[in-house]
């Protein structure tokens, strides 16, 4: 009976211990949905929430109270050293590739609570609102305008029985720029029966919100105007021609 109790006790004891420990691993921070992004923001006295991308893609639309803070720029520990580490920082980007680069600085750099929310993409589709910087755009930043759903099925609708790939990329994107020359080398050698057009997501936010579009590269098939393939990330050549059958 002493053994029994013994044991008992000690796996009490274990599970009082993971509990504790995830506890404070979600004391911690970590990838959050838009919702609970928006919920913690709220619920966090003097939360600090970063924007990582660039001044040009901040400008556009951004989380309310959001600061820049470009995490390619060559200021960006300087910049992330004036925050407070004692206090939660919430990060974002486009569709969450920079923010993982981001959040890595900031736990080399010391900061214990770091929220990650997978990007203004998947903001966007949840429906949530953006501040837009209008002064900076007024100063002369780009303002964003782009295809509309009924816009970009009619471009494809119109090159009739072809088939159209889309690329939806960006400039900043590092998977998109190796993709890029594959796409290119495909449409060459298959140019007789394929039409190879590229959409950047940074110009066309509405028609990716629309789509469901949350990360790039993001690529779609059709033939004759309806879609017959899709594929997000990095695809190789061999992959890519087996998959769509071109």
């Amino acid at each position: 009976m002493n053994q029994l109790n013994q044991k008992l006790g000690a796996l009490f004891f274990m599970a009082v211990v993971l509990v504790s420990a995830c506890s404070q691993q979600s004391s911690k921070g970590g990838k959050v949905s838009p919702d609970e992004f928006e919920k913690l923001i709220t619920n966090t006295a003097g939360a600090q929430i970063i924007d990582v991308r660039t001044a040009e893609e901040y400008a556009s639309g951004h989380v309310a109270n959001a600061i820049n803070m470009d995490v390619n720029a060559s200021d960006f520990e300087q910049k992330i050293a004036t925050l407070d580490k004692t206090k939660a920082v919430f990060v974002y980007c486009l569709s969450g590739g920079r923010s993982a680069g981001a959040v890595a600085t900031l736990q080399k750099s010391g900061f214990a609570t770091i929220y990650e929310m997978p990007g203004i993409m998947a903001w966007n589709n949840a429906k949530k609102p953006l501040v837009t910087n209008q002064a900076s755009a007024e100063n002369g930043a780009p303002m964003v305008k782009g295809l509309t759903e009924a816009d970009y099925l009619k471009t494809i609708a119109s090159y009739g029985d072809k088939y159209v790939l889309i690329d939806f990329n960006a400039v900043w994107c590092g998977p998109c720029k190796k993709l890029s020359p594959i796409l290119d080398k495909v449409a060459e050698e298959k140019k007789d029966k394929l039409v190879l057009i590229k959409i950047d997501a940074d110009d066309n936010p509405d028609l990716l919100q629309s789509k469901g579009i949350e990360g790039i590269p993001y690529l779609e098939l059709y033939k004759e105007g309806k879609l017959v393939w899709s594929n997000k990330g990095l695809i190789s050549e061999a992959d890519l021609l087996a998959q769509t059958k071109l």
